[in-house]
């Protein structure tokens, strides 16, 4: 069992940075892919970025160019840096973990563990 603990959601202005962060609960959070997802009001969950074990990285075209994603294993710890915010970046932001197969790394339902979300608001 894993439990993930997501941190550093804020009120930002447009054009302005974040970093999320993900703590997770075991040692065994390096065996897993981490990813990032977010639901708008009234909107499905999306998939925003996935790092696997071996570092391996995804990301949503949405967010490509402005978002990275990292994780540090000996820290049981996984990041969404997010820079050039815009108002449609607004959501509550999930970090996810699961033995994902490859190439189904942006289905919630390879995910086992998900944190309890966290806001992220962009105004204009």
């Amino acid at each position: 069992q894993v439990q993930l603990v997501e941190s550093g959601g804020a009120l930002v202005q447009a054009g302005g940075s974040l970093r999320l962060s993900c703590a997770a609960s075991a040692r065994t959070f390096s065996s897993y892919n981490m990813g990032w997802f977010r639901q708008a009001p009234g909107m499905e969950r999306d998939f925003v970025a996935t790092i696997s074990r071996s570092g391996n990285i995804r990301y949503a075209d949405s967010v490509k160019g402005r978002f990275t994603i990292s994780r540090e294993n000996v820290k049981n710890t996984g990041y969404l840096q997010m820079n050039s915010l815009k108002p449609e970046d607004t959501a509550v932001y999930y970090c996810a973990a699961g033995r994902v197969v490859a190439g189904r790394e942006s289905r919630r339902s390879e995910y086992d563990y998900w944190g309890q979300g966290i806001q992220v608001t962009v105004s204009s």
